[in-house]
């Protein structure tokens, strides 16, 4: 396991640009030293001490305020302190270098939360949910990674290792008597505590899917013969004109992606080129693109006329679908129709009036699997699903080993540490290095 650093850190921890208030974050041993030298003092700690920055002939750099936490009730678990000055690139990068002069070195990314988590201030579930927060791109995300942060994930992940750890002493100690003399009730308190464990990791695997798709979000392609109107419900959906829209058939002829969000969940919506037979190269190789967007997509909408209905063309387009991902046919132009025909299923809508575009985005979220839970969600990454589904893996092989007790203890000692992986109790150094470079500097 990484050591904490016994270096003293400094960077900016304010974003790029100019704003109102700029903040330079220092966390390490040095702190008291660093302190005296720019602002003369040492702050008193968890007050906000309004002073001067000076550089090392005594001129003032900046104006603000100095933030002084100590060891071991600070962000880093170390001395930290934070000087709040002007949020004016020229003046941030001053008084940064003064920190650098007086031996602090500029903070590798993620390194003040890396610090946070190997000083036991935070697991690694909530360590990248910091990540996560920052990066959010809708409420219901950064909500999501709010509940991480103040550990939820944490907490479910921790009460399934706890009921693991209770079988496997009880499986360790029906191990030490022979077969004959082991009661009922050690057998029936040992499936108990099984079932009980699997349908926690079964709710708890479920939450983290909704939250991966908080974070990851859903590609969906809009796929369907020239001129049945994927461009309009592009646009209708995202609320804006970010694609050409006209008569003309061909008129889309590569791939337009345009992010979204429906009710929180964020998509990335490909706008598709139509496909039809044509000579058109150009148009060609757009057609092309589609059938490679479709094979990576999460979600099909099969677009159609709906007064042509499903056509052979159509049935055609459908049947080159992948089978595992999810497709639905929408029928667009109802707005033209005399009368809905109930021979084709699917979602009936007008991309150009809106009419059934809030029957569709139900629909959508539905197919990708999203679903509110009582309590919300928590917001999880690939890696968390990976280590959940390998721990239920473990776990659905130790219920089929019931009668091999050592296999049935293996099994449930490989369930516990791939749900330590999640919380960085058993966590390669490798990997540590990898999520913490994905970081911001200053985080």
């Amino acid at each position: 396991m990484l050591q904490p650093s016994i270096d003293t850190i400094a960077a900016i921890a304010t974003a790029q640009g100019r704003g109102g208030v700029g903040v330079v974050r220092i966390s390490g041993p040095d702190i008291n030293y660093l302190a005296q030298a720019i602002i003369g003092k040492v702050p008193a700690a968890r007050h906000a001490t309004f002073t001067d920055f000076k550089d090392d002939g005594g001129v003032v750099i900046d104006q603000g305020i100095a933030l002084y936490f100590s060891a071991p009730h600070s962000y880093t678990g170390e001395e930290v302190l934070e000087l709040q000055g002007h949020g004016g690139p020229a003046v941030l990068h001053l008084l940064l270098q003064r920190c650098l002069s007086l031996g602090a070195r500029l903070a590798e990314p993620g390194e003040f939360t890396r610090r946070a988590y190997l000083n036991d201030k935070i697991d690694l579930a909530q360590a990248e949910s910091v990540a996560d927060l920052i990066e959010a791109t809708t409420t219901e995300a950064a909500r999501s990674a709010i509940r991480s942060l103040h550990g939820e994930f944490s907490a479910a992940i921790n009460q399934l290792v706890d009921e693991l750890i209770r079988l496997r002493m009880l499986v360790e100690a029906m191990l030490d008597f022979p077969e004959e003399d082991i009661d009922v009730v050690d057998t029936t308190h040992r499936d108990l505590l099984l079932h009980n464990i699997h349908r926690h990791l079964q709710q708890t695997l479920e939450s983290a899917r909704q939250g991966s798709l908080l974070r990851e979000g859903a590609h969906v392609a809009l796929v369907g013969r020239p001129n049945v109107g994927k461009s309009s419900l592009l646009n209708r959906l995202a609320g804006e004109e970010v694609a050409l829209v006209s008569e003309i058939p061909g008129t889309t002829r590569d791939v337009i992606r345009q992010a979204i969000q429906i009710r929180g969940v964020p998509l990335h919506i490909v706008d598709t080129a139509g496909l039809r037979v044509s000579q058109d190269e150009v148009e060609n190789m757009g057609m092309a693109r589609t059938h490679q967007m479709v094979q990576r997509a999460d979600l099909i909408l099969l677009l159609l006329d709906a007064s042509m209905g499903c056509s052979s063309e159509d049935f055609a387009i459908m049947s080159g679908f992948p089978t595992d991902i999810p497709h639905l046919m929408v029928f667009n132009k109802t707005d033209l129709l005399q009368e809905k025909s109930d021979k084709d299923a699917g979602i009936y809508i007008s991309a150009k009036s809106g009419l059934g575009i809030e029957a569709l985005r139900g629909e959508i979220l539905k197919l990708i699997g999203w679903h509110n839970q009582e309590g919300g969600t928590f917001i999880a990454r690939e890696r968390h699903l990976i280590a959940l589904k390998l721990a239920k893996n473990h776990l659905d092989q130790a219920a089929s080993q019931l009668n091999h007790p050592e296999l049935f203890a293996e099994e449930l000692r490989l369930t516990q540490q791939a749900l330590n992986s999640i919380t960085g109790k058993f966590t390669a150094d490798d990997l540590l290095g990898e999520i913490f470079s994905r970081f911001c500097i200053g985080k």
